[in-house]
């Protein structure tokens, strides 16, 4: 696998060197999470709500709420093109994948005059498999290579995932709806700074990979 990774990487830096910048630019990556109805502060958030002379609180184990929505979301470096929600339950299948992938030709119809956009998702079965390879030539969207178990190459999940679980802690919703809208909120208020750092971070990303022999980039 680090073999795969380090020859990959190797490729995207060749085509980027290549098209440079523009290349960044068309690139729309996506990815799916789990958003919960309560996720606990961590030590560390807690703290910064807490005075200095104030006693240390009582130990007990909190953790993440049962109920969840399963977030899809796909974005560029000038923001979010497209997002849906699963209700607990649900899955992402083939058939599902690909319904989600031609709304998101639509968007990119619609918001980005579909600017000859590549797509840069992970290689979970229903993004492999036949019938979603099919509808993608059919939709004419073309994707990016992406080594196997690699989120640290993923900009959602190095990047997006992250800071939207730091803001939704300690938040508690009592239905879904509520989840939802507060992750609409928080996504469609980045400024489009965000999205291209998260983006602009694959160069970095696919040299160090490179350099460490396909080795898994912690930060």
């Amino acid at each position: 696998m680090k073999a795969q990774r380090k020859d990959m990487c190797t490729q995207l830096l060749e085509r980027y060197n290549a098209e440079g910048e523009a290349f960044l630019q068309r690139i729309v990556t996506g990815d799916e999470s789990w958003v919960h109805h309560y996720d606990p502060e961590c030590k560390a958030q807690s703290m910064e709500y807490r005075h200095k002379t104030s006693p240390s609180p009582r130990k007990f184990k909190v953790v993440a709420s049962a109920r969840k929505v399963l977030f899809t979301v796909f974005w560029d470096m000038e923001g979010v093109v497209h997002m849906e929600f699963l209700e607990q339950g649900q899955t992402v299948n083939s058939e599902r994948y690909i319904s989600t992938l031609r709304a998101l030709k639509l968007r990119l119809r619609r918001i980005r005059r579909d600017k000859d956009s590549i797509l840069q998702h992970d290689n979970a079965r229903p993004h492999t498999s036949r019938q979603t390879q099919d509808a993608l030539r059919q939709l004419e969207l073309t994707t990016l290579p992406h080594p196997a178990y690699s989120p640290d190459l993923a900009p959602s999940d190095y990047h997006l995932f992250p800071q939207l679980k730091k803001y939704l802690k300690g938040h508690h919703y009592d239905n879904d709806e509520e989840v939802i809208a507060d992750v609409r909120r928080w996504c469609r208020g980045q400024p489009s700074e965000f999205f291209a750092d998260g983006v602009s971070q694959l160069v970095k990303r696919w040299r160090r990979c490179v350099d460490r022999d396909g080795d898994y980039i912690e930060k």
